[in-house]
Formats: structure tokens, sequence, C-alpha cells
């Protein structure tokens, strides 16, 4: 829709093509730009006479489509790489498997203090939504635009330039989509180094990264500049940003900046903090200025959220745990013993690695899904087991093993399409059913 809605701001002749349904509100607003559209299937001949197609990301190069209109010579592009055409603004593109919304977000609340920045991309609004949504309303280009991109979306890019690229991390994560082959789902990810022309930023306390950028490295010979941080030890040679003593510190031509006070507490996002503050101090935003965003930072919704407390037993919302490594984190962080909702659509994942943790820290496990065998052979042994297939009745669950003292955690480590829309609507139908307890 938001590639539709540029199209009509920029008087580009459109048509809408889509395999399911469109919204009663969609109709409406195609209508109202005057772009003609169809549902329930694609007319391959009407789209095969198009200038260029704009794909979806959720729809994979191999689709019975989009393999029907490249073998006829079409011009196949994704959202973002056309929409960019549109704008002067710089780019600073971040993904990873994890911490991506969070520092995408950290990133524009830092820059948004003293730029005009937006945030756009897999957060939020696409990028062509909020430039035509500009273009309405008669504001001028942004100076920046932070985009969270996904590998689905970067999967689509041939002409990305981007200021400045943030690599978080990479761990198992849609596999499903890329033939369950690790390496083939981070040399998607690396594809962001590709496209950056400025900067590239990267945590070199994470080994996956690591192996990937080196061989990234032997196939390209004119990389960005590439800048790292972590805590580890020993450092890796692009390391720039560090942490001591509760203290980060950002080494910048010559110049350290410390950032004592940080909102967001958490291993992950003292990551994510080190990324958004060295990519802030990149794009010249003042240390006063980085250090207050820094401490005043709200959590995202759907993201260790704390929802209630009810006799004395905690529910924290993490519907966007989506993989092994955000719910690694989210487990990482809790002092007191848990009762752990997990479950939906299994992305390939590998949950040995969760093990250890399970044991020392889950009392009991609600499986919520349609098909809970793979978490049961993994984690069947806890003291407490449960199965559900409504949020409703995960929450009742959960709160029947826990006792005052406790946590009931949401953190699915798993898609969510099996029973909810996305990780939105499963995070508030958690909330709704805590509420209703």
């Amino acid at each position: 829709m938001g590639a539709a809605q540029l199209a009509y701001a920029l008087g580009i002749p459109a048509f809408l093509s889509d395999a399911k349904a469109l919204s009663e509100k969609d109709k409406e607003r195609l209508n109202q730009w005057g772009i003609d559209y169809e549902e329930h299937g694609h007319n391959v001949d009407r789209l095969k006479a198009a200038s260029a197609i704009v794909k979806s990301p959720g729809i994979p190069h191999t689709a019975a489509i989009i393999k029907a209109l490249k073998a006829d010579g079409a011009v196949v592009l994704g959202e973002v790489d056309w929409a960019a055409h549109y704008t002067t603004a710089r780019l600073i593109g971040i993904t990873g498997s994890n911490g991506k919304t969070t520092t995408a977000t950290l990133c524009h609340h830092i820059m948004a203090a003293e730029m005009d920045a937006v945030l756009a991309g897999n957060v939020g609004q696409s990028l062509a939504g909020t430039l035509a949504d500009r273009m309405r309303y008669g504001q001028p280009d942004p100076e920046v635009v932070v985009l969270e991109l996904s590998s689905f979306q970067l999967d689509d890019v041939f002409e990305l330039k981007l200021d400045q690229g943030i690599l978080t991390n990479i761990t198992p994560d849609h596999l499903d989509r890329y033939d369950y082959d690790l390496n083939k789902y981070a040399a998607s990810k690396m594809q962001l180094a590709t496209y950056t022309s400025g900067q590239f930023i990267y945590c070199d306390d994470d080994p996956i990264t690591n192996t990937a950028l080196e061989q990234w490295l032997q196939e390209h010979s004119n990389p960005p500049k590439l800048l790292a941080y972590g805590t580890d030890t020993p450092a890796g040679p692009h390391r720039i940003t560090t942490k001591e003593n509760n203290t980060i510190t950002i080494q910048l031509n010559n110049e350290a900046m410390t950032i004592e006070e940080l909102a967001l507490q958490g291993k992950h996002n003292m990551y994510n903090s080190m990324a958004a503050g060295l990519s802030s101090r990149l794009m010249n935003i003042r240390k006063e200025t980085v250090r207050k965003q820094l401490s005043t930072f709200d959590s995202l919704e759907h993201r260790l959220e704390s929802i209630l407390n009810i006799s004395g037993v905690e529910y924290i919302n993490d519907s966007k745990a989506t993989n092994v490594n955000a719910t690694y984190y989210a487990l990482e962080c809790q002092s007191k013993p848990v009762v752990w909702i997990v479950g939906g659509v299994d992305k390939g994942n590998d949950y040995a690695e969760l093990l250890q943790l399970v044991q020392g820290k889950v009392k009991g496990i609600v499986a919520l899904g349609l098909d809970n065998e793979k978490i049961k052979e993994a984690f069947g042994e806890v003291p407490a087991f449960a199965e559900a297939e409504t949020m409703k009745d995960a929450v009742r669950a959960a709160s029947k093993m826990a006792d005052k003292g406790d946590v009931v955690l949401l953190s699915p480590c798993c898609a969510s399409f099996d029973l909810f829309e996305n990780y939105e609507d499963r995070g508030r139908q958690f909330k709704n059913a805590v509420r209703m307890l």
C-alpha cells in the first residue's frame, strides 16, 4: 500500500495486485487515489505489461508469479529500493536477527532531537508511505531516514545507497526461508554492507557476524569504513566502542565520549545503546544530546514490557521475541522463577542453547500453538507443562503455575501466524488476557 500511495503522490499510474483479499479500508484508499486493483489472484498479462513491478518483501523470489515475471524480462524492485529514488535524505539502514527495532528506534530518538529525522521500513510505516505522507502535508524532504531492514527487504535490494549500515547480530532466524542454511541467511544480512557507502557498524562480540564479515570481505575489495562495538576480549580490529564498569566509551576522531546512564537495562539493550550512540555521534549529534536521549528512552511495546503485578506475580509481554536468541535474552534478564509461555510457528529453531537457562530459571511452561511437539521434546521435563490453543487459556494455565514472587513471561521464540495476525496481535491478546484475570 505504501508503494501505491507514493505512486499516487508522484502522479505515476499504478495498479495493485494481491493474491489475497484486500481490506475494505485499503480498497477505500485505493479508490480515493484512483488506483486500479485486483484481489484473490494475479493477472499475469497485465503485470507483464507494467514498466516495473514493486514487490512486497513477504513474497519470496522463488514464488511462481515472480519467476514468471522475471522470465518474461520484467523489472522487479523492492519497495525500499524504489522509494529511495525519491528522497535525498541521508539513509541509515539497520538489520540484525535481534535488536534492530530497538536500535533503529533509539537512533531516531537521539537524532530527532537535533535533526529532521524519520523512522521507517520494517518498523512503523514503509519508506514509500512515509515519503508520500510528507508530500501530502507539504513537508520538506527529511534530513535523515532511519530504516529498519529485514533480510527479506535486503533480498529485494539492487541499487540502495546507505550512508550508514548497522548490523546488530546474526543468529538463526527465518531459516525456513533460506533452505534451513544459516550461511545463506547470514549472506542475506551481509547485503547491508554491500549497499553501505559510508560507515558499517557491527558487534564484534557476535561470532556469526565475524565469520560472515570475513567471508564478505574476501568477496568485496572496496568495503565501507568498518566500525565495531563490543565488550568481550580480545577486541576485534575495528572496535571503537566498548563498556567498562557500567560506562560506555565511544572513541572517535581522537576523542572519547562516555555514557553512564541508560534507560534500557540488560546486556542486549546495552549493545543496542552502544550501536545507536556510535551511529549518532557519526551523524554529528552532540554528546549532551546522545547522553540525554539514551537516558530518557521508553522501552518498546511487546519487548520485555511489564504489564501488571497480580498477587505478587509479574506478567511480562515479550511477544516480539520470535527466535531463540531473543528469548535467550528475555530469560537471561529474569532474576525470579519463570513460568514461560512459548510456541507458535517454528522457523527452524534449535532450542539446545536455551536448555541450561530453562533448567536454571523456568519452573513451568505453557506451550501455545497448534503444533507443540518440538517444544515438548525439548523442554518436556520441566516441573510443570501445559498446552493451549488460545491466549486466554495460556494465561490462565500460567497463572495457576505461578506463585507469589514469580514471573509469567510471554516470549514465544516463534512466529505468530498459526493463531494470531502478527506478534502485535499476540502481545495485545496477552495483555488483555492478563487484565481479565
